[in-house]
């Protein structure tokens, strides 16, 4: 790989395995010290194996880079304070983030308890403000930067059984979007990435019919390795000028995602009541409205 990031420092969350493991690989591949970011948790959150990291970071450092551990949890403010401070003394600088660590806490909407909606939210949308927070200092002080947040489709598009995912991965876009905004001035980016890859979170899915069991099998041809290209070049000088955008990867396709916009209007000079809203406005509407689809349905061709 090109050294697209030769001298340049990342921070890489939930990096023990699955994407952000060969997020991180591929950074160090490019040329970049890593800070290599896990609790080593189960899928659902509950920590199991704190070595995670830093078997990833023999890894980079088996293969010639540089990289150091840090077991800190992401829903923590002050352990993403440390993540950037470790970075900033090991590597002298912090030049990109990528808000890779989630878990999963699946169920239908009418079961799913508030313990479980907290957790993901905490991990997944307190966690890339947290971290995202922690980085601007760095990033203002230095007058650059950039920020990956991993979303997901099932908040783009929508997915059965995950409301708390959902909910968090589609706030993160949000979120992404203000940084963006309010960073532009000391040449800060902020992106998202919806990526498709067979991981510990995708291997959760539950195959309980035939077209479950083909959907799993195409999944797992989608290798995590396949997001890292994008992510890495979202992190190097080249994208200095691509922000507020989410992008989605999928095998050998990399797709740019539509945001939220105006696509039919109605208007009625003597204002609406409920009745005309019933019998004009939303007759002329209804051909805007967006079907109740899940991500399948939209991304329903063979990854190429």
């Amino acid at each position: 790989m090109s050294q697209v990031l030769k001298d340049k420092v990342m921070l890489v969350t939930g990096a023990g395995g699955g994407i952000g493991r060969d997020l991180a690989l591929a950074a160090a591949a490019a040329g970049a010290a890593v800070v290599v970011n896990d609790i080593g948790a189960t899928l659902k959150g509950e920590r199991e194996n704190q070595g995670a990291a830093q078997a990833v970071v023999q890894e980079i450092e088996e293969a010639g880079g540089r990289a150091i551990a840090n077991g800190g949890s992401v829903s923590d403010p002050d352990a993403a304070r440390q993540m950037v401070a470790d970075a900033v003394a090991a590597f002298g600088r912090l030049d990109a983030v990528v808000n890779n660590a989630g878990i999963l806490r699946d169920g239908f909407f009418h079961k799913m308890s508030f313990e479980d909606f907290d957790a993901v939210i905490k991990v997944h949308l307190y966690g890339a403000f947290n971290v995202s927070r922690a980085a601007a200092d760095q990033f203002r002080a230095q007058e650059s930067g950039a920020l990956i947040h991993m979303t997901s489709t099932s908040g783009l598009i929508g997915n059965l059984a995950q409301a708390n995912y959902s909910a968090a991965k589609l706030g993160m876009v949000a979120l992404s979007k203000s940084i963006a905004l309010d960073l532009k001035r000391w040449n800060v980016t902020s992106n998202c990435i919806a990526p498709f890859a067979w991981s510990r979170m995708t291997s959760s899915i539950k195959v309980d019919s035939p077209e479950q069991e083909e959907r799993v099998r195409k999944l797992q041809e989608m290798k995590p390795a396949k997001i890292a290209p994008l992510a890495t070049y979202l992190a190097s000088d080249a994208a200095r000028d691509v922000t507020g955008q989410i992008f989605a990867c999928r095998n050998n396709e990399i797709f740019v995602m539509n945001q939220p916009r105006p696509v039919r209007s109605v208007h009625h000079s003597e204002g609406w009541t409920p009745e005309s809203v019933a019998d004009h406005a939303i007759p002329a509407l209804r051909a805007g409205f967006t079907p109740l689809d899940v991500s399948a349905d939209v991304f329903n061709w063979d990854p190429i």
